[in-house]
């Protein structure tokens, strides 16, 4: 698709997501909505500048198609999907993009839109197409949804771990949504919490939304001087979470999710219980939901959403979804939901601590790196490594379901697949000899490549 990515749309407001490209899509989404006998839509947006604007667009193209549409104001998307449950929602955010960004999301019934439904919706956008006659306009009105949703968040949380008294807190919020649901919502909870970059300012004079080791380095350092046991940073919209130990270390995002599908599992009182994830997850997130007594789906990046929807449909029970720094908990919605991590992760530090929640976690060396593979070649290079890879470590299991992953006796892996926005194939690997083994298999990547090129 031209429009939708992994995760709506996205761009630069002045060339992609301008307010004619809102208007179209708000229109495109209404009547998509009213083939479906949906007519209420919940609009909200995060703090961008150009938020406003756009949600002004959308809101007409959805009454001009003839949906009533509820302003929620500025929210987080989590927020968004909560209030999207039972009719329809879109959510003006271009999450962890710079602040020239802007973009959009679509939801029903607290679930982002699928490829089909997205698909759908791209072709009426570039078939154009006439708003409702004139007294099938729908109206718009306000509706306040953040305290119902903080409220909801608390309750949820409450079920695991222990009252955290005697914790102190420290969340970056980054300038974003996460300034107006996380603090309030662990202060709620008995957290004493210290706030950096919680004013919701679309420049984002901060620090960058996307929230990285690097960008989170204030963070870091006010955890590691003793200003706090822990630290949680966001990004724009409150989807992503990194967390921060007592040194000022980031936790890798694999621990993090091992941690919490290991403890959805072991808590669930249901037959199978399933956690889906991502290829490119790591293979420690398998051994605590296998010592949990569960099991693992994977599913391609960007779409935990097809993996919920094919592993229940399969008879599984998923209690937990997350591809790293993005979590689903089904037990409260079927949305990615970072301020829920944060106030459930808080409370199962303050009853067993951090260093006891990671002690079970194997957590072997992990390395990214990218192989230089032109956008043409990578269908042919991807075939010719579907035997290659195997070939070249014939003791490891084979996936070739979402690029090629190999998994070894010893629970270490590595992945291979092409980039979908880059000219190059991507090698993720986790082992204990990290860089010969990333070396040896990069080496691989690259002969099948040059062969390609070559032909």
């Amino acid at each position: 698709m031209d429009l939708f990515g992994t995760a709506g749309i996205r761009g630069d407001v002045t060339e992609r997501v301008t307010p004619g490209l809102v208007l179209d899509v708000a229109r495109a989404l209404g009547a998509h909505a009213r083939e479906a006998g949906d007519r209420e839509f919940v609009v909200g947006r995060d703090g961008r500048v150009t938020g406003p604007a756009l949600a002004a667009a959308a809101e007409a193209g959805l009454e001009a198609a003839g949906a009533d549409v509820r302003r929620v104001g500025q929210v987080p998307t989590p927020a968004l999907a909560f209030a999207s449950r039972g009719r329809r929602g879109v959510m003006l955010t271009a999450s962890h993009n710079p602040p020239t960004d802007n973009g959009v999301k679509a939801f029903v019934d607290g679930v982002e839109y699928g490829e089909t439904a997205e698909t759908a919706v791209e072709e009426a956008v570039a078939a154009g197409g006439a708003p409702a006659d004139w007294d099938e306009w729908g109206d718009g009105a306000h509706e306040d949804v953040l305290d119902a949703y903080r409220a909801a968040v608390v309750d949820y949380a409450r079920e695991f771990g222990d009252t955290p008294e005697r914790l102190r807190v420290a969340v970056d919020c980054g300038n974003g949504m996460a300034s107006v649901a996380t603090p309030q919502v662990l202060r709620e909870l008995g957290v004493e919490v210290v706030t950096l970059n919680a004013t919701v300012d679309g420049h984002f004079p901060g620090r960058e939304s996307k929230p990285t080791p690097e960008s989170l380095a204030d963070l870091r350092a006010f955890v590691r001087e003793g200003g706090a046991e822990l630290g949680i940073g966001h990004d724009g919209d409150a989807d992503r979470i990194v967390v921060v130990d007592g040194d000022g270390e980031v936790v890798h995002e694999d621990t993090v999710l091992a941690i919490l599908a290991e403890r959805y599992v072991r808590t669930s009182d249901v037959a199978d219980p399933v956690v889906v994830t991502t290829p490119n997850a790591s293979g420690r997130i398998d051994e605590r939901v296998a010592a949990a007594g569960g099991r693992v789906e994977r599913v391609a990046l960007g779409y935990l959403h097809d993996g919920i929807a094919a592993a229940r449909a399969g008879g599984g029970d998923v209690v937990f979804a997350a591809e790293p720094w993005k979590h689903v908990h089904t037990g409260f919605g079927d949305w990615i939901d970072a301020v829920v991590s944060a106030a459930v992760l808080t409370r199962l530090v303050a009853d067993e601590g951090l260093a006891a929640l990671r002690a079970p976690v194997t957590e072997r060396p992990y390395r990214k790196v990218s192989v230089d593979c032109p956008d043409e070649a990578k269908p042919a290079a991807m075939e010719r490594l579907g035997e290659a890879l195997p070939a070249a470590f014939p003791d490891a299991e084979v996936d070739p379901e979402y690029g090629v992953r190999l998994t070894f006796p010893d629970a270490s892996w590595t992945l291979v697949r092409p980039s979908g926005t880059e000219p190059y194939v991507r090698v993720y690997a986790e082992h204990d000899d990290v860089d010969p083994f990333v070396a040896e298999v990069a080496a691989v990547v690259e002969s099948a490549v040059e062969a390609v090129s070559d032909e």
